[in-house]
């Protein structure tokens, strides 16, 4: 069946849904439109359509002429959406959705960084008796004693360049417990240091706030003059700190198989490279230097201990590094006691034995 053929009284046909109007404006028709056309009058009666087959006007026609004005369609202000996309005349002019919403997209917000750069902060004003909240502890102090050292944290904080915060009753808040800071401000205002007792926690806070002279101070006295020293001996000890920890770790697992209160592991500690008698004296410095690579790999051995510390050259003795051992693992809340329980009799190459001391560690959990 071929396509059906409409005819107006103007003698214009439309066929396959084109209309001809009696100008020759001929243009597609979509059975579905998108847009109504926006140029249609809106003063026609609602209600008003041509009668069927009728072709309607096109806009740019003349046949818009032959129509009374009640019976043409009246405009209305809405726009019907259909599921086919409008298809642009060049690939040029095609716009995706995203590209409109590019278009149209509202500026963002600046950002923190953005704002301070446009407007820089003014610097922070502080008084000359300024109140402190340390951790909850409150202080009083003038503005110049915090600043009397330029390189350290207070001046730092207080210089106006950083924003302190403050609490409820508007006093500067500083998140550090504040136990040892009235030690801190002694020494910022007299240079006063603190009793033998409170050293090493002074020593911390000076640490963290920075404070140099107060550091220099306190490394001068006891305890910490004494603790200088003692980091020198054990410096020549290798690996001391991980043969503390093994002992704490073997003591703690015996402990937790056995179920036991306390544990006991065996301690070799020893200074001389060596093996040495009253009655191998004489030779030492002999032996030392003329043994043989296969004398040597002789001495060498590792004796039936848990742990074992040594050689090492120094004045200290072994009673030195034990007091040394019991002094560290009791810092760290460990209630430790030990006994010799012999030496290492292991027989090395012709009269010589290891004679190494073994001590017995007993550690004790609760």
């Amino acid at each position: 069946m071929g396509p059906c053929v409409r005819r107006g009284p103007s003698g214009a046909a439309a066929a396959g849904g084109h209309q001809v109007s009696a100008g020759g404006d001929s243009r597609p028709r979509s059975p579905h439109p998108s847009i109504i056309p926006s140029s249609i009058p809106s003063s026609i009666p609602g209600g008003a359509f041509p009668a069927a087959g009728a072709p309607l006007p096109t806009r740019g026609s003349t046949a818009t002429a032959s129509y009374p004005a009640e019976l043409l369609p009246r405009a209305r202000g809405m726009v019907v959406v259909t599921g086919q996309n409008k298809v642009s005349a060049t690939p040029d002019d095609a716009m995706s959705s995203s590209d409109a919403e590019d278009d149209f997209q509202e500026p963002a917000t600046p950002t923190a960084t953005q704002a301070a750069q446009a407007l820089p902060l003014l610097p922070q004003q502080f008084p000359e008796v300024v109140p402190l909240n340390v951790g909850g502890m409150f202080f009083t102090t003038r503005l110049s004693t915090l600043r009397r050292y330029e390189d350290t944290m207070l001046a730092a904080m207080f210089s106006g360049r950083h924003y302190i915060p403050t609490d409820a009753e508007g006093r500067y808040f500083i998140d550090r417990d504040g136990t040892y800071f009235g030690d801190i401000l002694n020494f910022l205002r007299s240079g006063d240091l603190p009793p033998r007792e409170r050293v090493r926690s002074v020593y911390k806070e000076a640490q963290y706030y920075s404070i140099g002279p107060l550091l220099d101070n306190l490394e001068d006295i006891q305890p910490l003059k004494g603790e200088k020293v003692r980091q020198a001996f054990l410096g020549l000890m290798p690996y001391y700190k991980d043969h503390l920890e093994r002992i704490v770790e073997i003591a703690k697992l015996r402990a937790m198989q056995r179920k036991a209160r306390f544990a006991k592991l065996k301690v070799c500690v020893f200074k001389e490279e060596m093996p040495i008698t009253p009655y191998e004296c004489p030779h030492f410095n002999s032996l030392r230097f003329e043994r043989s690579e296969s004398e040597t790999k002789l001495f060498e051995h590792h004796c039936e201990v848990d742990v074992s510390f040594g050689p090492w050259e120094a004045v200290a003795d072994v009673y030195d590094l034990l007091h040394c051992i019991v002094t560290d693992l009791s810092a760290r809340g460990i209630t430790v006691d030990h006994q010799c329980i012999g030496v290492c009799d292991k027989h090395l190459i012709n009269h010589y034995y290891c004679k190494r001391p073994i001590y017995e560690f007993k550690i004790t959990w609760w």
